[in-house]
């Protein structure tokens, strides 16, 4: 009778074929991930309802802002309004368009809303934004919270 000896390395290598045929190919799935947004802005009002600012602690969209505001109505000393506002940083650009409203004698605001477009590495992202704040009218200046968050894929 013949015994056939089977070397280590022919086991492996059978091992290895087997494992190869029974793993599967699947696509490379987008690293979708979540970005909470708690930053300040400090900016200035530049008149005819354009504002201008700079973000800070934003982490994601630490960086500029820029908005253009339009009234909507107005009830006793309270201004309701629209403003587009667009981020700036080394990623790109975020823009959102917020809903909200103005109290003309103490300057306190609010308003919130959805991104609606964004450019670069921000390219698709998604979420909600909302602004709270002071102005000063005298000055021209004013100070918000940023909240919110950004629904992104980040990767390259």
């Amino acid at each position: 009778m013949k015994t056939h000896r089977l070397s280590i390395s022919t086991i492996f290598l059978g091992v290895l074929l087997t494992l190869g045929a029974l793993m599967t190919v699947s696509p490379a799935q987008a690293e979708v991930s979540y970005h909470l947004i708690n930053a300040k802005v400090i900016g200035q009002d530049l008149g005819g309802g354009n504002i201008k600012g700079n973000v800070i602690g934003g982490g994601l969209l630490q960086g500029t802002i820029a908005g253009s505001i339009a009234i909507t109505g107005v009830s006793g000393t309270v201004a309701s309004f629209v403003d587009t506002v667009t981020f700036t940083n080394q990623h790109g650009t975020l823009t959102v368009v917020v809903t909200g409203a103005i109290d003309v004698t103490t300057g306190q605001f609010n308003a919130s809303g959805q991104v609606t477009a964004a450019t670069g590495k921000l390219s698709g992202a998604t979420g909600n934004i909302s602004f709270s704040g002071v102005e000063n009218f005298a000055a021209a200046i004013f100070t918000e919270d940023v909240t919110g968050f950004v629904k992104i894929d980040l990767a390259p």
